[in-house]
């Protein structure tokens, strides 16, 4: 029974990571990006924010793929789930870096 609770919780978890990327790829939406929210009130007015919805869209699309796969993982007990949730989450974190120095080295 608790398996069933924890594997609901990390679908809901899945699908509002898979609307708010739905959400950042038609750039619709508050930004939860660092750029974006770090930056001044003016800077975020002559911001271009494209790049970072687009970068927000992939990375909650990633982190919608790891939720749901953890759901899936919690409801089969199948070990080799874990291991792809591992390297997307790696995935996740080398993309994150890596494009948002390719933004502020574009910026410049």
């Amino acid at each position: 029974m608790a398996e069933i609770v924890v594997a609901v919780i990390l679908f809901l978890v899945s699908a509002a990571a898979f609307t708010a990327s739905f959400m950042y790829f038609r750039e619709k939406g508050y930004l939860l990006n660092n750029a974006y929210l770090y930056a001044s009130k003016q800077d975020r007015e002559n911001m271009d924010k494209k790049p970072h919805y687009r970068q927000s869209a992939l990375v909650f699309l990633l982190i919608g793929i790891i939720f749901l796969l953890n759901g899936i993982e919690v409801l089969t007990d199948c070990g080799w789930l874990f291991y792809a949730v591992l390297i997307i989450g790696l995935v996740t974190v080398i993309y994150a870096v890596v494009s948002s120095v390719k933004i502020e080295k574009k910026k410049k």
